[in-house]
């Protein structure tokens, strides 16, 4: 099955390598094929590995984290980065994550129900927030309510029905009062980082992401307030299929850690 959504692989002494979607369909049955090489030499100097898959919001954080991560453990993280409605999809058909870090509880509720997570594992360990961003060379927004300017004839979000922080943007838009005028303007990104591409490219001239990824950027953003729209708790979870669960659940403690915090915080999550 080819899981068409980006994957990066994560080294502590190698450069950031992003696999291009054309070789993706071998990503997964190698790392396959190399877990069940037990009984090679290979294999057994090989560094532990862990799959992730991760919220597009989290890219930045989770990026920066996983250096510090595989230096103090010698384990090896490899994210894959995408809607949270589609990342449950694929462990749903039994992608071989180790991992599960959507936007969004109600879907580590699902796997969990499902029995494909461990309840004991499920962490609640951060809380996002959105922010107004612009193209390059546009003046972003002092608040929300002037998306409903006629200046702005594009607004880019992620896609309610599989990015959460696409139905936040719709919630903040309604809260305000915008949506009735903005809803003939709104252009769909698949994940919260495809909404910023379509910003960054002037597809659109602005629209709401995640305001991680506005910090890590370092353009300038406008907060949006939370009070607009629930709150946006973030969960991961252990995946039950997995057979690197001590592993996978260093990871998932990693972030409550004073370094996991520290980071976090550092892209604008606040702690739950």
């Amino acid at each position: 099955m080819l899981y068409n959504l980006q994957i990066v692989f994560r080294s502590p002494r190698r450069a950031l390598r992003r696999l291009p979607i054309a070789t993706m369909a071998m990503v997964f049955p190698l790392s396959i094929t190399l877990g069940a090489c037990g009984g090679s030499s290979d294999s057994q100097n090989r560094s532990p590995q862990i799959l992730v898959a991760a919220a597009s919001n989290l890219r930045p954080a989770f990026e920066d984290l996983a250096w510090q991560f595989t230096d103090e453990t010698s384990i090896e993280v490899v994210f894959t980065f995408g809607a949270s409605g589609q990342l449950r999809e694929q462990v749903l058909n039994g992608a071989p994550f180790d991992v599960f870090a959507p936007a969004d509880p109600s879907f580590t509720t699902e796997i969990i129900d499902q029995g494909l997570a461990t309840q004991e594992s499920e962490v609640e360990y951060a809380i996002g927030r959105l922010a107004l961003w612009s193209a390059p060379n546009v003046e972003t927004p002092a608040d929300i309510t002037q998306l409903a300017d006629s200046q702005f004839e594009r607004i880019a979000i992620a896609n309610p029905e599989i990015a959460p922080y696409g139905l936040a943007a719709v919630q903040s838009l309604t809260a305000t009062g915008v949506l009735p005028t903005a809803q003939n303007k709104l252009v769909y990104g698949e994940s919260i980082s495809d909404t910023k591409q379509i910003i960054d490219s002037g597809n659109a001239p602005v629209g709401i992401i995640a305001l991680s990824l506005a910090i890590a950027d370092g353009r300038p953003y406008v907060t949006i307030p939370e009070s607009l729209h629930e709150p946006l708790v973030q969960t991961i979870v252990n995946v039950a299929t997995s057979d690197r669960t001590e592993f996978a659940q260093r990871w998932i403690d990693y972030l409550s850690s004073p370094a996991g915090v520290s980071v976090l915080e550092k892209y604008g999550f606040a702690r739950p």
